[in-house]
């Protein structure tokens, strides 16, 4: 699948699941996998050019956010992929590299996170926050700063908030494609949704 937004790169194209919805300002390149009810925001660039990435179900990655990698090399044997699990809400302005985020993870808006850090699931990282390389964030936790630090436990209403606000961002990305059928704007949806 090529596009003027979404790309091939050396033979790997982007593989969107159903009711992907990736907007016509972003741009998505390479050895990219989408996951199922997934949406791409905006002035985000996803670029699977040297590594692969791998975004799960329900997930929303929002405007201005970049997603890239590390390529293998003899200084990095196996390089960094970039992994991103289920309901996750990747916040405006958010930089990923190689980095691994697990489920249910908040990332708030203009945070970096780095080569080989782990984010476990049903963490909440707070705005403008820096995860460093090969750092691990606990499940259940708020991380603020820079260097993120462990600021508090999560409650019991904020645990529940991931679903919920995946789910909000599956009924935003819908409307979108919803509005794209009736006025027919240039806007990628994956193959496999209804014309």
């Amino acid at each position: 699948m090529t596009t003027k937004n979404i790309r091939s790169f050396q033979g790997h194209s982007p593989t969107l699941g159903n009711q992907v919805f990736i907007d016509s300002f972003a741009c998505v390149i390479g050895d990219v996998e989408l996951g199922d009810d997934s949406s791409v925001w905006p002035f985000t660039v996803i670029r699977g050019d040297m590594h692969k990435i791998r975004i799960g179900q329900r997930t929303s990655v929002q405007d201005g956010s970049i997603l890239h990698i590390t390529h293998a090399s003899d200084y990095n044997p196996g390089g960094y992929p970039l992994t991103i699990g289920n309901d996750v809400i990747v916040g405006h302005k958010v930089t990923l590299h190689g980095c691994t985020i697990g489920n249910e993870v908040l990332i708030g808006i203009g945070s970096i996170i780095l080569d080989g850090a782990v984010i476990e699931d049903k963490v909440v990282i707070g705005a403008n926050t820096l995860v460093p390389p090969n750092k691990t964030l606990e499940s259940g936790y708020l991380y603020i700063g820079s260097p993120a630090k462990k600021a508090r436990a999560l409650s019991e209403k904020e645990m529940n908030f991931f679903k919920y606000s995946a789910g909000n961002y599956v009924k935003l990305k819908n409307q979108h494609i919803e509005s794209r059928r009736i006025s027919r704007p240039a806007v990628a949806v994956s193959p496999q949704s209804p014309a």
